[in-house]
């Protein structure tokens, strides 16, 4: 039953990171401008994107523990969902991420909508988050 709440409780957190990214932070970044927008970018990027891989990774094992210990399939559809956040991450959102952050020089006004896009993006990653936790809920 513990890792099962584990499970749960990091996919919450992972949800809950992902929504706060999309509806607080992405908006409040898009009201900078150019130079400003790519110097919060960067770091705020790696940081935010290592908690919710890390949120994402603690719950899929977790989930993965739960269903050996239970043999109840929808931990393990749970764990799938949360830990398809990492090749998310990768094929899909990594490219964006690399575009914005080479952006320098002339090419800052192009930050603005390559921003934007991304916010697109990382709301899938919400959804990822919020899928997760509803198998995780619905076990309970």
């Amino acid at each position: 039953m513990i890792p099962g709440l584990i499970a749960l409780t990091f996919a919450a957190a992972f949800a809950g990171a992902a929504l706060y990214i999309t509806w607080v932070e992405q908006p409040a970044r898009l009201a900078l401008e150019g130079d400003a927008l790519l110097s919060e970018w960067t770091p705020s990027d790696r940081r935010g994107v290592a908690l919710l891989l890390v949120f994402a990774l603690i719950s899929t094992f977790a989930g993965f523990i739960a269903f050996n210990e239970t043999a109840d399939v929808r931990y393990a559809y749970g764990a799938l969902i949360a830990i398809a956040s990492w090749p998310y991450a990768f094929f899909v959102m990594a490219p964006l991420n690399n575009q914005i952050l080479a952006l320098r020089g002339a090419d800052v006004g192009a930050a603005g909508a390559l921003v934007r896009q991304w916010g697109y993006v990382e709301a899938g990653f919400a959804a990822i988050g919020v899928a997760a936790v509803a198998i995780f809920l619905w076990i309970l």
